[in-house]
């Protein structure tokens, strides 16, 4: 709580303006309050809680000294803005962040305008930071300042090392701020996090310069400055010599100044105050640990990254803690459902020895895509390129025209980055790659950033690709299978969350490319379903038959190559079509459908065509449930999309 002589709490904070009169104590109050608060919330509705509280002091100096909104702050992905939110204005909506009709998770320019630019994906900050920083030179606001806050494990994009080229070439007025916590989502990887991790920035080096300074300006009053020069330019020569951040950074047009203890607010507000009046590019490097003040989010940031929602669990800091002699009550939880992830992880795990050229590849998301087991196990033929996934793909045809089976593990919102990749590297030359798509479809509280909702539109454009999408775990798994023996590449598209939990067919049948099942027959409506909207489209039929309509029910499963026979024989038997799909309605199943019974004679009987899944409209933060009832993809709002093609 903030100290007994102040009455501010946060929800009385309605901008920055509120908390630029603290003194040091208070905003260190005002520190703490955050982070229970972020603790509270997030550990009951879920969302980024490691890298939010390994911000907090980040934000308040931020805010303290610039004058937002009016100066502009860029967040690089927005998962680490929570307190960002709560200096704004929004503490008091906090406790519906990521739910239904709540705050987003992510900086949204709709809510507010100290969300100066939507985020979601990494890596974009310093180029949106560019821009902005370019209207303010064209307006003549030579007092405005622009900041890109990015983290370490973004540094590794390649847009972000493009952005800073062209602004070091420009020589704009531009603060980045790199919140360097040694991680992105997994661990980081590559030469920039290696180098960030430099001796030079150890912990142990930067107390005992501090205390080397202290004691001379101590025992020396009068010489002690110029001796600290001294071993300042001594420092800054053997950085130098290492190939330092700064002689780096200097190559690129960038001041350097850093690594300076991202927790320290007294030293981060010094440091803001001193580079707000250096009109150059100048990268500002803040050291912080992720989950700061969450025991739990500390030990094991990876865990704590992302919170799915869960039953409230008291929240207790450092200080909190029971005392270790004091028994600690034994929670028994039921074990979860498997998830889709975790189907797709083990099954590479388990087809791996037959296999010996099989790799996988993940960008920063090895946990995130079910692949640490298989890093763990054969770290030779698993590869983290980091956060840039159009290397990731290029890297895998690559790795296939060498001869070997690349798996290439990405969520489908950031595979979108990849498409050029995809196209020109691996689809032109028919290399064996295959594409994991996660988080395929609807995602659930991370909102519009994270929906995987147009990967059947752009992956069907692809030459040479197979393209299909399972109804349940089991089909997943026969999906990989045949996967492996496909000449060509090939993408594999699956949901987040649990799987279907329905039986094992007793007499599973290899999958055919380009065939697919009828799961009911019937002769008034054909329904056209792919992936996650199978089950519920078959449950939809079943309640159309109370009400007298028989309704035939279609698993394409793949949607290139895709089954024109099977479409063309149920659609002009009954007549009457509907396509169900968790994706765009441009271009994706009902695009593929809709042209296949256009292209037919026009002798041909007459279908009349609908269609369910995402439009235009952005699906905001809800839970997944929630979402497809908005869309009406749920077994119900089928059922009623059915009945309205015989309405007049």
């Amino acid at each position: 709580m903030l100290p007994p002589e102040s009455t501010l709490k946060l929800t009385d904070i309605s901008s920055p303006a509120d908390i630029r009169e603290f003194t040091l104590p208070e905003l260190k109050a005002l520190a703490a309050e955050i982070r229970q608060e972020i603790i509270r919330v997030i550990t009951s509705n879920g969302g980024h809680l490691a890298s939010s509280l390994g911000a907090v002091e980040l934000i308040i100096a931020l805010h303290y000294v610039f004058n937002t909104p009016y100066d502009q702050i860029v967040f690089d992905v927005g998962h680490q803005t929570y307190a960002h939110k709560l200096l704004t204005g929004r503490a008091g909506q906090f406790s519906k962040i990521r739910l239904a009709g709540g705050l987003s998770g992510f900086p949204k320019r709709e809510e507010s305008p100290y969300d100066t630019f939507n985020t979601g994906h990494s890596s974009t900050s310093v180029s949106a930071a560019a821009g902005l920083a370019a209207v303010r030179d064209l307006l003549g606001q030579t007092d405005r300042k622009v900041v890109a806050v990015i983290g370490d494990g973004a540094l590794t994009g390649g847009m972000a090392l493009e952005a800073i080229n062209h602004v070091g070439g420009l020589q704009k007025d531009l603060l980045i701020v790199l919140n360097d916590n040694r991680m992105s989502i997994s661990p980081n990887v590559g030469a920039i996090s290696q180098y960030l991790s430099l001796k030079m920035t150890s912990p142990e080096l930067l107390y005992l310069r501090d205390r080397v300074k202290k004691t001379l300006e101590k025992i020396l009053p009068q010489r002690g400055k110029r001796v600290i020069r001294r071993f300042q330019m001594a420092e800054e020569a053997l950085k130098g010599f290492l190939v330092s951040p700064n002689s780096f950074l200097a190559c690129w047009g960038f001041k350097y100044l850093g690594p300076i203890d991202g927790h320290d607010l007294e030293k981060l507000i010094q440091a803001f105050h001193q580079v707000r009046n250096l009109n150059r590019p100048v990268l500002l490097h803040v050291l912080t640990t992720k989950g700061k003040g969450y025991p739990p989010a500390e030990q094991n940031p990876l865990e704590f990254h992302g919170l799915g929602r869960t039953k409230k669990e008291a929240a207790k800091t450092t200080e909190e803690k029971k005392p270790e002699s004091e028994p600690v009550p034994v929670k028994v939880s039921p074990v979860p459902p498997a998830t889709y992830t975790q189907v797709f992880g083990r099954f590479l795990l388990e087809q791996a020895p037959q296999y010996p050229n099989l790799v996988a590849i993940t960008a920063a998301m090895s946990q995130g895509t079910g692949l640490e087991d298989f890093f763990l196990k054969y770290p030779q033929r698993a590869f983290d390129v980091g956060i840039a996934e159009q290397h990731a793909v290029t890297f895998a045809a690559g790795l296939a025209a060498g001869g070997y089976r690349p798996v290439v593990a990405i969520y489908s919102t950031f595979l979108q980055r990849a498409f050029d990749q995809l196209f020109h590297d691996v689809a032109l030359s028919n290399l064996p790659v295959i594409v994991a798509v996660d988080r395929a479809g609807l995602v659930g509280e991370d909102g519009p950033t994270h929906h995987g909702g147009l990967d059947l539109s752009f992956l069907r454009l692809l030459p040479n690709f197979t393209v299909m999408a399972p109804k349940d775990e089991h089909e997943l798994k026969a999906m990989l299978k045949l996967a492996l023996t496909v000449d060509g590449p090939v993408a594999v598209r699956y949901p987040r969350g649990p799987v279907s939990g329905r039986p094992r067919p007793a007499e599973p049948r290899p999958l055919t490319p380009g065939q697919g099942e009828i799961l009911k027959r019937g002769g008034d409506l054909t329904i056209i379903a792919l992936g996650q909207t199978v089950w519920p489209s078959y449950e939809a039929a079943l309640i159309l038959e109370t009400k007298g309509l028989s309704c035939e029910v279609i698993n394409l499963r793949f949607i290139k190559p895709i089954d024109r026979a099977l479409i063309i024989k149920s659609a002009e038997s009954t007549g009457h079509v509907l396509t169900a799909e968790e994706n765009s309605l441009t271009g994706g199943l009902f695009g593929a459908v809709s042209e296949i019974l256009a292209q037919r004679p026009l002798a041909a009987p007459p279908v009349v065509v609908r269609a369910v899944g995402m439009t235009d409209d952005p699906v905001n933060q809800a839970t997944q449930v929630q979402q497809r009832i908005g869309l009406g993809l749920d077994s119900h709002g089928l059922a009623e999309a059915a009945l309205a093609l015989f309405r007049p």
